[in-house]
């Protein structure tokens, strides 16, 4: 059942169905002991006033003008037997032909049961032994209950009707009320459309609480892809504009030098072309081939992109050495990591003599990545131009200046910031604080 709909619509009928057959059950047997108990004390009043009647100073008999009438009617539907220890019994009128049995019982002991009477009555008995005078009695007074029970049915006949109405009252009520909290939602759908169309840029918040943070979730994601192309545009038109320059100059060459200055001209940039190329391959390398998510694990990532690393700078023999202190993988897009990371070492790399470190450590709240090298460094003035988009430091060295500043994009994606140093080994030294 994949509708939200139908499931609280089931949802809510089982529950208000259960909880009235609860009710109507606890009714059920709450009118039922009531019942049952409001006739079990007046046959104990009954009893009570037919010892009084009795008199036990020779043969035992009742005082007839102390009975109440109802005991001379036949079947009325109160009956009453009284019985000896010696066998002699004495029993009401009413009963006509028809025998009332007792049950024996010890002194002070006293019982109800159940049973069938005469012309179909249902019969609630009160039975008990009593001693009066120098004589020990057993008395079972007996009222006919068939009215009671038949009442009792009426009242759990219309009280179950009720039920079922209100039952299916409350039905509708709850559809009414889930067909009007989905009409909340329609702004959403609405904003949807307009973000489709381009007229919006993110969903508007206006939306129940419980949708609330779905809603900031898909805005950070629309905010996320954003960013992402703007970075992607970013990194495309860098590298027309890197390649722009070198493909004039051929052009202006094939136009007006000679064949063999131009010939050499034409090396010379289709070489810096090529190193071009081979520097966004290098970068798709270090990104690696797995596919992209939320979750970004240094353990597994650092130590394989250390070793392409390696093999890029064999001609160096680096000591490339890392450091992590992270209880958890980090929550962070895979690609974005690894971009951040290889930018950072490779330029490391690129400028290290021997050495390089890499430490990636979470403290007080705060997660610290920081690379350092063993290569020339650079100057205070210098350190000020870092990370700006296409300054380099050394134009002989291969890249066209975007590590630094591709680093500083993915580090405000995430809300970090990046400090830049001379490094305790020598050389150059860079932080992206989280």
């Amino acid at each position: 059942m994949d509708s939200l709909k139908a499931r609280l619509h089931l949802g809510l009928s089982l529950s208000l169905g259960c909880l009235m057959l609860g009710i109507w059950w606890l009714g059920h047997s709450a009118l039922q002991r009531a019942g049952i108990t409001l006739v079990h004390s007046r046959l104990q009043h009954d009893a009570e006033a037919l010892m009084a009647a009795l008199d036990a100073s020779g043969k035992p008999q009742l005082r007839e003008s102390w009975l109440t009438p109802v005991y001379r009617q036949p079947y009325s539907g109160h009956y009453f037997v009284l019985e000896t220890a010696s066998g002699h019994r004495l029993r009401s009128r009413s009963l006509w032909d028809w025998e009332l049995e007792t049950h024996p019982l010890a002194w002070g002991e006293t019982t109800t049961w159940q049973m069938p009477g005469p012309d179909g009555q249902q019969l609630l008995v009160w039975g008990g032994n009593f001693r009066k005078g120098d004589q020990d009695f057993v008395l079972a007074v007996a009222e006919d209950i068939r009215f009671l029970a038949a009442e009792q049915q009426r009242f759990q006949r219309w009280f179950g009707g009720i039920a079922v109405l209100a039952w299916l009252l409350m039905i509708l009520l709850q559809r009414a009320v889930v067909r009007h909290s989905f009409r909340q939602l329609q702004p959403l759908y609405e904003d949807m459309e307009r973000l489709e169309r381009g007229e919006i840029q993110q969903l508007g918040e206006s939306v129940p609480q419980e949708i609330l943070p779905l809603v900031r979730k898909f805005n950070r994601l629309l905010q996320l892809f954003a960013q992402r192309l703007a970075h992607s545009r970013n990194a495309a038109g860098n590298l027309a504009h890197a390649l722009k320059g070198p493909i004039n100059r051929m052009f202006q060459c094939l136009e007006n030098a000679e064949a063999g200055a131009c010939a050499a001209l034409l090396k010379k940039e289709l070489e810096r072309i090529h190193g071009l190329m081979e520097r966004e391959l290098k970068r798709s390398r270090l990104a690696g081939a797995g596919s992209p998510g939320q979750r970004f694990d240094p353990y597994e990532e650092l130590p394989a992109l250390i070793q392409v690393l390696r093999g890029m700078y064999a001609q160096k023999s680096l000591d490339i050495r890392w450091q992590i202190e992270l209880d958890r993988p980090l929550t962070a897009d895979r690609e974005d990591m690894l971009e951040l990371l290889g930018n950072l070492l490779d330029n490391a790399c690129k400028w290290a003599d021997h050495r390089v470190h890499c430490s990636l450590v979470h403290r007080g709240g705060t997660t610290k990545l920081t690379v350092e090298d063993d290569g020339p460094g650079c100057s205070d003035a210098a350190l000020n131009a870092i990370g700006q988009r296409g300054v380099r430091l050394d134009e002989e060295k291969d890249g066209h200046g975007l590590g630094l500043a591709i680093v500083k994009d993915i580090a405000e994606l995430y809300g970090g910031q990046v400090a830049y140093g001379r490094s305790s080994l020598g050389g150059f030294w860079v932080q992206v604080r989280f």
